[in-house]
């Protein structure tokens, strides 16, 4: 089985509330503002509707510049890192290369701006496969589809360890099938035992839901079922199936009418001779036996047409 890196298992990242980057934001631009006012730089208009006294200014200086770097700073920092988190939904955060962390968090909240950020989705999800051409036990080709409901468990390695857990999971999913059909036959005799083909579906789906959990879960994907919801012969081999079947249903039915008219024959020929209705002897009651098949045989022919 692979083996992910120890080191990579999901943890909590350090977030703040959303109001702080709110409340980062506002100041830096307050600052802004003030620096421009310090500045001189407020027009009238904007002075007289604040009510503010006139200032003359030092001019755009050393100190003016800093402090509107520092405060657009702030500003940027406080509302760039602003976020929201959705149920359903998660983070994971990375920060030069390095994994720092999962939000799984609701509501507005607070990231470092500089992290980079990867959406997961890590609600309970189903996959439907297209058809997938597999052989059973007797190397009959065979086209199967599969139903798949799955989640993201641990965000870090779905994400990092493998590189689209999707994909991931569609090749365990097909390289699974392969395996777990390939044991049993699709069809037997009548005489065989059902549970021994593939028409048991319960064993296979079981089958095949073990398969693909211990191949998906090191890559933190938690799979609860993998069915197939339809099992059918390739194209090819469909038409020589049926035909197939079409005569084993017509030796069938001529084996039942075959034991059907023996035993009217015989059940006729010992009432005769047992109610003393006719007195045969070897040769007579053979051809007496020839005449009442060809007849029942040829009265069920004419019922059955």
């Amino acid at each position: 089985m692979p083996e992910a890196d120890p080191e990579l298992v999901e943890r909590a990242a350090r977030v703040l509330p959303g109001a702080a980057g709110v409340l980062a934001g506002a100041c830096g631009a307050a600052g802004c503002a003030l620096t421009t006012w310090w500045a001189g730089l407020l027009p009238p208009s904007v002075l007289a509707a604040l009510e503010l006294h006139g200032h003359a200014g030092a001019g755009l200086g050393p100190a003016q510049w800093a402090a509107y770097a520092g405060a657009g700073a702030l500003g940027l920092f406080g509302f760039g890192g602003l976020a929201r988190g959705r149920t359903g939904r998660a983070w994971v955060l990375g920060l030069f290369g390095r994994y720092r962390g999962t939000v799984r968090r609701t509501g507005l909240m607070w990231v470092n701006p500089l992290v980079l950020r990867r959406r997961v989705d890590v609600r309970l999800r189903h996959w439907r496969s297209e058809p997938m051409s597999v052989v059973d036990a007797n190397g009959v080709e065979l086209r199967v589809v599969v139903l798949v409901v799955w989640r993201v468990k641990d965000t870090a390695r779905a994400t990092l360890a493998v590189d689209d857990h999707r994909t991931y999971l569609r090749e365990c999913v097909e390289a699974a099938l392969s395996r777990a059909l390939s044991q049993l036959p699709a069809e037997l005799p009548p005489a065989v035992i059902r549970d021994l083909t593939l028409r048991n579906t319960d064993a296979v789906g079981e089958s095949l839901t073990r398969m693909v959990a211990a191949d998906t879960a090191p890559v933190g994907l938690e799979v609860f079922s993998a069915q197939p919801t339809r099992i059918e012969y390739a194209p090819e081999i469909a038409a020589v199936m049926q035909r197939r079947r079409i005569a084993a249903l017509d030796a069938q039915h001529r084996d039942s009418v075959l034991g059907s008219v023996v035993d009217s024959v015989e059940d006729t020929v010992t009432r005769l001779t047992l109610r003393g209705l006719v007195e045969l002897d070897d040769y007579e009651r053979k051809a007496l036996v020839k005449d009442l098949t060809v007849a029942f045989c040829t009265g069920r022919g004419e019922v059955s047409s």
